[in-house]
């Protein structure tokens, strides 16, 4: 009932206390009266809190109607005005419609920075805009139609069912989802990096479907006739100004040629003149969000930098894996590859397969993952590669944001000490294994749930803890409550027998007979030369960083951050501090790899040794 409510009113910005608080805290006679009607398949309950929706939803239109009037007419409230806590319900009226007033005013102050705003009528066409955008998704619950119609009853019940299955999806643990077509299909798109399309990115502005993105390589940015704020006014000849923006997104979408004709006005244009462009629909690989690639020059050669931002695979051949060894390869042309930084500090996962293919690049043959089941069954997942793809000094910058299949790949490579985690004092903390139908288009239901947990070589689980740095240069994030842990519902942590000699349990007889003659012999050893090289290195980076005042700015800005919340004494609350848009980490971590290749050079020990 808890989540039902927090998908419906997430800002907190529809219901009162009163109402929420015999969901919320139910005793435990009425619970099992509850559950009871829930295993006789009796949904009145959640029909009921559906219908107290509906009332409130009625009732911040009524608040809006008028606010939007006095919002208009006195835009000096408007940059003055301050968002009230959302920290608990509104216990009263008038709170209720502060918060409502709230998110108009925010969403106010985001277009006022992007558009002008000079005149009181296209100050008002923003409250509209506001209206539009907000009753599309408050009519779902009134159950009407774009048109406010009364929708069909099997679109009722496919709605109220929708949200009666993600609440109890969620309810089983923080990463058990359920998903509807929509949803998936964008969840599709970023696990693959890939679609079928022209390339441009819509956006709903107050005159209109604007173009707000055109991705690198489409045939939209491939034409040279298409701009940025572009006005869509027409596709296929059929006039876009009057029909709801999912309509449009639709109409993009299904049309049954490869051709699509966009038809245009440039609203910098005196006369908006208006324009068509023809544009064949094909696949598109958005490259720019898989991974950037650049390189620092050093005495003897390069030191690259490769940022991953997911961990991805398409049926196209297109993959984490195969964009990083591509990397590799044009810095080795650029000159001689001395040292790298992987970049995973806004890495959320991905693909299971592809955090041990990538990790297989860093090492030889060896267990990269451990994967254990809800009836106890134990598998490995191994790298059967006998050569690396790179074994130089290597440095994985994580942050609290780093997770999942992020995780699997530092910790790995840190458990074998063949690179150092360098970032926030730990990552997010995720150490669960999710079984998923997102990526098949022609799934009857989208959904992912949690069926196992994962361990690296050390038999390490990153769930809560996450993995913990070997030198912390503290990111942005490193302020904030960010992690598994400030989750509801997480699992527990907990932790496996070591596999760094790989036992080989899983395997049938005959496959085992052949690892143990092709495999076995060439698997990782634990590197112990960046261990014992440590405490230098860790010297080496504080001392820097001690010695760096935009570091020290930055390190101050973070205090000014968590004093605010209640963590530091607030003895630096009100200095203005400016920190330039250098990323102060990526350099840090740079210098390490420097200060690695150094201590390598001196060392008289060789780096393959084992502990």
């Amino acid at each position: 009932m808890k989540i039902y409510i927090e998908y419906f009113d997430p800002e907190r910005a529809y219901l009162m206390d009163e109402e929420v608080q015999p969901y919320l805290n139910m005793s435990e006679k009425r619970a099992k009266e509850v559950m009871s009607r829930l295993e006789r398949h009796d949904y009145s309950d959640f029909f009921a809190l559906n219908a107290l929706m509906q009332e409130s939803v009625v009732r911040a239109q009524a608040v809006r109607s008028f606010l939007a009037k006095d919002l208009v007419s006195g835009s000096s409230e408007i940059d003055s005005f301050k968002s009230p806590s959302t920290s608990g319900y509104a216990k009263t009226q008038s709170e209720l419609i502060q918060r409502q007033k709230s998110r108009m005013v925010r969403f106010y102050q985001f277009h006022k920075a992007r558009t002008n705003l000079d005149t009181t009528d296209r100050k008002a066409k923003v409250f509209a805009l506001f209206e539009k955008k907000v009753q599309r998704i408050e009519n779902n619950y009134l159950f009407l139609t774009a048109s406010n119609l009364p929708m069909s009853n099997e679109r009722i019940e496919n709605l109220l069912t929708l949200r009666i299955l993600k609440s109890l999806a969620k309810s089983l643990d923080t990463h058990t989802s359920f998903f509807s077509p929509e949803e998936a299909f964008e969840m599709r798109m970023s696990l693959e990096k890939q679609f079928e399309g022209v390339g441009v990115v819509l956006s709903e502005g107050i005159d209109g479907v604007i173009i707000a993105e055109l991705i690198k390589g489409s045939p939209a940015e491939q034409s040279g006739q298409i701009q940025i704020n572009d006005l869509l006014v027409e596709v296929n000849g059929v006039p876009t100004s009057s029909r709801p923006f999912e309509e449009v997104l639709e109409m993009l979408k299904k049309t049954n040629s490869n051709e699509i004709i966009l038809g245009f006005k440039r609203a910098e244009a005196k006369n908006q003149n208006f324009f068509r462009v023809p544009l064949l629909k094909r696949a598109i690989s958005m490259k720019e969000e898989r991974i950037q690639v650049s390189y620092d020059k050093t005495d003897g050669g390069i030191i690259g930098k490769i940022s991953l931002h997911s961990f991805y695979e398409s049926g196209e051949g297109i993959s984490s894996e195969k964009d990083i060894k591509e990397a590799i390869r044009k810095l080795r042309e650029k000159g001689d590859l001395v040292g790298l930084v992987l970049d995973l500090r806004e890495n959320s996962g991905g693909f299971l397969s592809q955090a041990v293919k990538v990790a297989g690049l860093f090492v030889t043959n060896g267990v990269v993952v451990i994967s254990k089941y809800g009836k106890g069954e134990v598998h490995f997942l191994r790298n059967i590669v006998a050569k690396s793809f790179y074994n130089g000094p290597l440095v994985v910058l994580t942050s609290k944001m780093s997770a999942s299949a992020s995780e699997i790949v530092a910790q790995a490579l840190q458990d074998y000490g063949v690179a150092l985690v360098v970032g926030d004092e730990r990552t997010f903390g995720k150490g669960s294994i999710q079984y998923q139908t997102v990526t098949d288009a022609k799934a009857d239901m989208f959904y992912k749930v949690t069926v196992g947990r994962y361990y690296t070589a050390s038999g390490k689980s990153t769930q809560i803890d996450g993995v913990i740095a070997d030198i912390v240069v503290p990111s942005h994030y490193a302020p904030y409550k960010i992690g598994e842990k400030y989750l509801e519902y997480p699992l527990s942590a907990d932790h496996v027998e070591p596999a760094f000699v790989d036992p080989l349990s899983d395997l049938d007889e005959k496959t085992r007979k052949l690892f143990e003659m092709r495999y076995l012999p060439f698997t990782q050893r634990v590197v112990g030369f960046w261990k014992k090289m440590l405490p230098t290195l860790k010297q080496n980076s504080a001392s820097r960083m001690a010695a760096d005042p935009t570091f020290q700015a930055f390190l101050k800005k973070q205090d000014q951050i968590q004093a605010r919340s209640g963590s530091l004494p607030p003895n630096t609350v009100d200095e203005q501090i400016q920190v330039g848009m250098e990323d102060i980490q990526m350099k840090e971590a740079v210098n390490i790899v420097k200060d690695m290749i150094e201590l390598e050079a001196q060392s008289d020990m060789p780096r393959t040794g084992t502990d």
